[in-house]
Formats: C-alpha cells, structure tokens, sequence
C-alpha cells in the first residue's frame, strides 16, 4: 500500500491589509493598506501578478496622500 499525499492547501493570496480599515472621504483610499474601495472588492478575483502590481504602488500612493507638500509644514 502507498501512502497518498495530502493536497496542499491552497496558496493565501498576497495582501497589504494592516487591519486598519478606515476608508478616508477625501482620498477615497483605505488608511492602513492605501487601496481603494474597488481594489478591496476585486481583491480576491484578481491574479497574483494583479495583486503584486497594486502592492508595488501602495506605499507611493500613501506617502502622495497623505504628507503635505513640499516645502510646507504641517
């Protein structure tokens, strides 16, 4: 008799999410990650290399948002 393999489990997708889900009015992108509502929403259909291309541009996208512009001060 041969023992059989279990199958692996599948693969948990690549995600951003801090737990911190708070949607801002004014950007419209989630305060913990930086995705927006739709991102969140297609978030689990979307390929890994979708996922990997959001994720690249994320901590950008936050810094762009939120710290003040050059040469001023908050």
């Amino acid at each position: 008799m041969s023992a059989s393999a279990s199958p692996k489990p599948p693969a948990k997708p690549s995600s951003p999410c801090t737990k911190v889900c708070v949607l801002d009015a004014r950007t419209g992108l989630c305060q913990g990650c930086g995705r927006t509502r739709d991102e969140i929403a297609l978030w689990g259909s979307l390929s890994e290399a979708q996922r990997l291309a959001i994720m690249a541009g994320l901590e950008a996208r936050l810094r762009a948002a939120y710290l003040p512009p050059e040469g001023t001060r908050a």
